[in-house]
């Protein structure tokens, strides 16, 4: 499960959509993609302002520490589907460890068909998927919760679609899960169902 993200935005202006910091090591823009840094947003401690932070994007796989392993032999969890898994669910549970990840687009495998599908949220420059952060001794990382496909990722000819999608949250959606406890927040995660999601062929 791997998907081409985008945040073709500058720190300031995801700042400014989101009401949070931007902080002083800046976004350009780009891709962003696992086993590299990437901006997400969180709740500073105290204040419960939102700030923007960098982090890695991956948690060490189970059994792995940066600590333990030989440099270039760590492997990397980069998406969360099972909420229940014993690995995940102390960070999903814990508010103040539940970020969002800011995208302008991404890119999904089109599925039995062949290709693939890139898609945005019309009408918003920036949107957030639900993410988890943790503060490893030397780093702080970030994993991507993912959902089912959206009803319009499917191809409407029939066949198989993508196998899943980064887990979107709308406005209202994005505060709740930086605020909510884990039996409202978990509501949260299911296939995006607005209208506004816009999907469009690449190949």
């Amino acid at each position: 499960m791997t998907f081409r993200c985008f945040l073709d935005l500058p720190s300031e202006a995801i700042g400014g959509h989101f009401g949070a910091v931007a902080g002083l090591d800046r976004w350009a823009g780009g891709v962003i993609q696992p086993a590299q840094f990437a901006p997400v947003i969180v709740r500073a401690g105290g204040n419960g302002r939102k700030v923007i932070r960098p982090m890695h994007w991956g948690f060490p796989a189970p059994g792995q520490s940066a600590e333990m392993t030989p440099p270039g032999g760590m492997r990397w969890v980069s998406y969360v589907r099972n909420l229940e898994s014993p690995f995940w669910i102390g960070n999903l549970r814990h508010v103040g460890l539940r970020c969002l990840i800011p995208l302008t687009s991404f890119v999904v495998s089109r599925g039995s068909k062949g290709g693939q599908l890139q898609c945005r949220i019309d009408a918003r420059p920036v949107f957030a998927a639900a993410g988890i952060w943790r503060d490893l001794t030397d780093m702080p990382v970030f994993a991507m919760l993912t959902t089912d496909p959206s009803h319009a990722l499917l191809p409407v000819e029939g066949g198989k679609g993508p196998a899943s999608m980064p887990a979107l949250l709308d406005e209202a959606g994005q505060e709740q899960w930086l605020r909510a406890d884990w039996k409202e927040a978990a509501a949260l995660i299911q296939p995006y169902g607005k209208s506004d999601l816009v999907v469009e062929s690449i190949g």
